[in-house]
């Protein structure tokens, strides 16, 4: 299965599920500080809809601080009901929008940890496929990847052990546990540290 298929895989059952949430449900505080069950579901949609050309305009209205535009233009697709989110993200689910000199990794790796952002402050689970697990591991541990996602610093002197799929990365001080939270860990979501493992786990966790 190509990276791309494995992102459409994500996107319709990301879109399955939104589609059962309750307005309750949706109205939830996310792993995002920022942003509800509602407003992490428009942000994935958001860069398929919207087009480069807006998204680069909403940069340079923010003097070029990507968190800011990105949150202006999430909450303008956020406007959307449930159901038309959840119906385009099924659309556009082999949309071939990457990040600028990103290829379909990164856009893996927001559906992967946004999913899991709405799908733990709501108790949900979600069967991964190991090799989208491991395609978003890879890369998110790699320079260009930490350009990204976790920071180059954080990461230094760990190991990084998802032993659920058999995937290990990096040297020095263990961090162990299944791969979804080893991949949370290494984006900043401090909710995945009590599952893992490992004389590395307080370290990352001071950091």
């Amino acid at each position: 299965m190509s990276t791309l298929d494995l992102i459409a895989a994500e996107r319709r059952t990301i879109a399955d599920e939104l589609e059962g949430l309750t307005a309750e449900q949706l109205a939830t505080q996310s792993l995002c500080n920022a942003w509800t069950v509602h407003d992490v579901a428009a942000h994935l949609l958001m860069p398929l809809t919207l087009g480069m050309g807006t998204v680069l305009a909403a940069m340079a209205a923010a003097l070029g601080r990507f968190d800011r535009a990105n949150i202006k233009l999430t909450a303008k697709v956020a406007e959307r009901p449930i159901a038309e989110i959840a119906a385009e993200l099924r659309a556009q689910a082999q949309n071939t929008f990457t990040p600028p000199g990103m290829g379909f990794e990164a856009p893996l790796t927001d559906a992967l940890v946004h999913g899991e952002d709405f799908r733990r402050p709501l108790g949900l689970t979600h069967q991964f496929d190991p090799a989208a697990m491991r395609t978003s591991l890879d890369f998110v541990t790699t320079n260009k990847g930490q350009r990204v996602f976790p920071g180059k610093a954080r990461l230094a002197g760990l190991r990084f052990e998802a032993q659920d799929i058999g995937w290990c990365n990096g040297d020095g001080a263990p961090v162990r546990g299944r791969a979804a939270d080893v991949l949370l860990a290494i984006c900043g979501r401090t909710v995945a540290l009590d599952d893992l493992t490992g004389e590395g786990v307080s370290l990352l966790r001071i950091r």
